[in-house]
């Protein structure tokens, strides 16, 4: 009967722990946050428009909050291009921050992109910068606004 090869068998170990081990150093913290921009746009930077005016009707507009909350985005474009979106619409859709989710009519029907776009009205209304505003969302504090009264 052959004896186990206790040498073998140990490197086998330290090595499959060392994988798992760089694994980790080398995984990114910033993949776990959704896509937004770090700064406002550059000056002469192309920006698609919020959608506005008569393209706030139709069948994706049935509730007041879903106009009302296209409003106040238009209100604070600059602002939401600086935020996440929860949803992670930046993985299934493309989008690069909480402003693209208004530039088509996704925001009718995500409450996440909603409830964060009034957040951040609301605190920039208290004075609150894009950053702050950013920090209150990836904390999930967003969650508690209600959209049939804002």
């Amino acid at each position: 009967m052959k004896k186990p090869n206790l040498w073998k068998w140990s490197f086998a170990i330290l090595l499959a722990l060392a994988t798992v081990a760089s694994y980790a150093q080398f995984s990114n913290p910033a993949d776990d946050v959704a896509a937004y921009h770090a700064s406002p746009p550059k000056p002469g930077e192309r920006v698609q428009p919020i959608l506005s005016g008569s393209a706030l009707s139709g069948s994706n507009f049935r509730f007041p909050w879903q106009v009302k909350v296209y409003k106040l985005a238009a209100k604070i474009p600059t602002v939401i291009w600086q935020l996440p979106c929860q949803c992670r619409c930046d993985r299934s859709l493309g989008h690069t921050s909480l402003h693209s989710c208004f530039e088509t009519t996704h925001g009718t029907s995500c409450s996440e992109c909603a409830r964060e776009t009034v957040y951040a009205w609301q605190k920039t209304q208290k004075g609150e910068t894009p950053a702050q505003i950013r920090l209150g969302i990836l904390r999930g504090e967003y969650t508690s606004v209600d959209l049939n009264n804002f």
